[in-house]
């Protein structure tokens, strides 16, 4: 009795089945033999493995996950912004490199013309 009652009193109260803890620890104390026997049959937890619980969880509970998500969105866009100014920079290059047009030219067709 003394067994099963310390068992009720620590098991989570999210884990305990049929009744509410109370009500099982109240039943093992009243009806010591039976309440006993009703616990181990009716309101103990599940036996769980001694390893960690195979719960399956969506992804984005997982913190570990999320850190890795967030790291492969930081390398991602640190990506693109080299990209991107490595374009800028080779457009700057490819615009020096091209012989500018003499504008003297191009004034000359935008002035009126006397008749």
């Amino acid at each position: 009795m003394i067994y099963t009652l310390i068992e009720c009193a620590r098991t989570e109260r999210h884990r305990v089945r049929s009744l509410p803890k109370t009500a099982w620890i109240i039943i093992i104390i009243v009806l010591p033999l039976i309440g006993a026997g009703l616990w181990f049959v009716l309101g103990r937890p599940q036996a769980a493995s001694s390893g960690p619980a195979n719960k399956q969880s969506a992804p984005d509970d997982d913190e570990d996950f999320l850190r890795q998500l967030e790291i492969w969105r930081r390398q991602q866009q640190r990506e693109s912004e080299l990209k991107a100014r490595e374009e800028e920079l080779k457009r700057k290059e490819d615009d020096k490199k091209k012989p500018k047009k003499d504008n003297s030219s191009d004034d000359s067709d935008t002035q009126p013309k006397d008749l």
